[in-house]
């Protein structure tokens, strides 16, 4: 198995005339230039990203992708295992966050489960069976992916970008789920970085302050015992070493929208990184990601702050699942009707501040 082309290729440019012309729109508005804050600039990237003078984020694809960690060997959570495997039976029928917040928005949501220690209840609505193994390995011991593993959790990322592509979705959100995630991807964050892990590591499902600790010392060690493999610090040796299936996932998934031409809005911290480790193996990824919320997780502002993101909302979540993405959606939805609906100043018969 090889990598998907759109983890390979970079993706095409949006069109910055588009940008232009959705700018110029907003400038002749019935409002004071700017007043209307970043709802004005959520819209122009939208239009810009989506190819056209009227964006809209009436099509979403919600994409949660799920896998069980070897880390969890270590004591690094606070929940068990046999939680992943549960919480995909609770997706299928309804009762998560994320499941509520697609229904009441309407968009399409699929749940793909790439591995899990515990078993799965079979033929669940929604849920599509992308199995790799039961779990990563235990990177402390060793590397947490073969590279036939990475390039099949890359690929179903990749394919749930086309699947979004196939139904005509005007954006796509990436969630995940998995016990012991966060340190996974606090591992990765610390390595593409070069950050100290107790400045980065958090609670996550829970954790006290000496399980914070624990957590953080069994990052530093399996990064000490990367660094000796001496294989470089590019994102596909990063993710071998430490990934979980779903962030490498949701990584292909990004990148596969990008490819696409797909607006992807980036949930909280572990889609971060996943947006990280894309943006690190190919760059031009950037401009097709928007930030949807602040995680409460410690390391999310450091990674933020590399990816030069600002995100729209600061509610203190730090769930996952997307769940915070879709919280974004009606701000989302309002900026583009207020970008499309409202009247200029021609057009409403109102003097503009440069007319007499």
């Amino acid at each position: 198995m090889s990598f998907p082309s759109s983890w390979t290729t970079p993706p095409q440019q949006p069109d910055a005339l588009l940008f232009e012309r959705a700018a110029q729109r907003q400038n002749v508005l019935t409002k004071p230039a700017g007043s209307l804050g970043r709802l004005e600039n959520v819209a122009v990237q939208l239009a810009g990203l989506q190819g056209t003078v009227t964006p809209a984020v009436d099509r979403v694809q919600i994409s949660v992708f799920v896998g069980d960690h070897g880390i969890c060997e270590e004591g690094v959570s606070a929940y068990p295992q046999a939680v992943t495997a549960q919480m995909i039976a609770n997706f299928a029928n309804g009762g998560a966050a994320i499941s509520v917040l697609a229904k009441s928005l309407g968009a399409e949501l699929e749940v793909v489960n790439l591995g899990t220690v515990a078993d799965v209840p079979p033929n669940l609505p929604g849920v599509i069976d992308a199995h790799i193994a039961p779990c990563t390995r235990n990177f402390s011991e060793a590397d947490a992916m073969t590279t036939e593993q990475l390039c099949a959790a890359l690929s179903h990322g990749d394919a749930a970008a086309q699947r979004a592509a196939d139904k005509g979705s005007q954006l796509f959100i990436g969630g995940e789920m998995g016990i012991g995630n966060t340190t996974s991807a606090t591992a990765l964050a610390s390595s593409l970085m070069s950050k100290n892990p107790m400045k980065l590591t958090g609670p996550g499902t829970g954790l006290d302050v000496a399980g914070v600790r624990h957590k953080a010392e069994v990052i530093i060690l399996a990064i000490q015992r990367h660094d000796n493999d001496d294989d470089g610090e590019d994102a596909i040796a990063v993710l071998k070493a430490f990934g979980g299936f779903e962030i490498a996932a949701l990584a292909g998934a990004f990148a596969g929208c990008a490819a696409r031409s797909i607006p992807v809005l980036v949930d909280g911290y572990i889609a971060s990184v996943a947006a990280l480790l894309a943006v690190s193996q190919q760059p031009d990824i950037r401009p097709w990601l928007l930030f949807a919320h602040r995680s409460a997780e410690p390391g999310h502002e450091a990674i933020l702050e590399a990816l030069d993101a600002e995100p729209l909302l600061d509610l203190g979540m730090r769930l996952g699942e997307g769940s915070g993405a879709a919280v974004a959606i009606p701000l989302l939805r309002m900026a583009c009707e207020l970008h499309n609906k409202m009247a200029s100043f021609e057009d409403a018969g109102v003097s503009n501040r440069d007319q007499e």
